[in-house]
């Protein structure tokens, strides 16, 4: 069973997309914020299974290559501790509260722990939602 308080506390993840000229799969190791709804509670005003999201933030907004790559095919992979997820990843659309969620998701994980001054890469960075699928995650061996 996947203990998502474990998995949110892992400094990085890992996201695979694929690429949007060669079509082959690009993995990257980036700061990642998780946000878990559990089973039962409402979204939207309506009771809804277990929801798990992951929020990135890219400083190179939509220039970057991940980005660019999950733009054209938001299917993606990320693998957190020792379990990889499939998983739908989107923009997330300007001045919403969920904009302002992610954002504050991800500095309040880092701020302290990077010793650096994160807070104009969290107004100016574009935050990436990934909607995971939870019935499909298989652990997968942990390199050492």
């Amino acid at each position: 069973m996947v203990d998502f308080d474990e998995l949110a506390a892992e400094q990085y993840c890992y996201l695979t997309t694929i690429g949007r000229a060669t079509g082959r799969p690009h993995e990257i190791e980036i700061w990642f914020g998780m946000k878990v709804l559990p089973a039962g509670a409402t979204r939207s005003g309506r009771r809804e299974a277990g929801h798990t999201t992951v929020y990135m933030l890219s400083g190179g907004r939509d220039r970057s290559d991940w980005v660019r790559n999950l733009t054209k095919k938001p299917t993606v992979t990320v693998r957190i501790g020792d379990w990889q997820f499939d998983g739908l990843a989107r923009k997330v659309a300007p001045a919403t509260e969920e904009d302002r969620d992610a954002r504050r998701l991800l500095l309040d994980k880092y701020s302290q722990a990077s010793g650096d001054d994160l807070t104009e890469w969290g107004k100016s960075a574009l935050p990436i939602a990934i909607e995971l699928t939870i019935d499909g995650a298989r652990a997968t061996p942990r390199s050492r």
